[in-house]
């Protein structure tokens, strides 16, 4: 079968795009939902804030990826969407997302056929994050990943659910 999966991104074509500066909301928790978003570039976390004033990030969407799907079948949002690094984001009304999905099939199945690709992401995931030793987890990252581009380390860091400092201490022991 050939992959669809990203025609699903057509849905936003022509819709108004918009800048939101680092640490800006796009929408916040409890807030209704009234349209779906694209992240044209940046980054945008959904965060879910705690009693004890930190935020729980349950997803980052970066260039590329839909924010807040989820949201498509929801009256309001479960979490804030917080701006991490300068995001463009593409803003096209609920309603009209649902028709498009629901009137173009091929588009609604690439969109499933990216979140089935999310799944399995999240998964591997869930399972590196179960590792007890920054060794394992690292390793178990790379060798579904690879090595990731040059200045990524941070970011790799944040996946396997490790501070920056212990990524880069292990890293250093594994130089020559």
């Amino acid at each position: 079968m050939i992959s669809i999966m990203w025609e699903w991104q057509a849905i936003f074509d022509g819709a108004p795009v918009t800048t939101f500066e680092t640490g800006a909301a796009i929408f916040r928790r409890e807030h209704p939902v009234r349209s779906m978003y694209l992240v044209r570039s940046g980054s945008v976390a959904l965060e879910r804030p705690l009693a004890d004033g930190t935020a729980l990030a349950l997803a980052v969407a970066r260039s590329g990826m839909a924010l807040a799907e989820a949201s498509l079948f929801a009256d309001t949002y479960h979490c804030d969407a917080v701006v991490r690094e300068v995001a463009v984001v593409s803003i096209l009304p609920k309603a009209e997302f649902y028709a498009t999905l629901r009137d173009r099939p091929k588009i609604a199945l690439g969109l499933i056929e990216t979140y089935a690709h999310s799944i399995q992401s999240q998964r591997t995931r869930i399972e590196i994050l179960r590792m007890r030793k920054v060794s394992s987890r690292l390793d178990a990252w790379l060798e579904l990943n690879g090595a990731p581009p040059e200045g990524q380390w941070k970011r790799v860091a944040e996946e396997i659910g490790v501070s920056p400092p212990a990524l880069y201490r292990e890293l250093a022991k594994r130089r020559p």
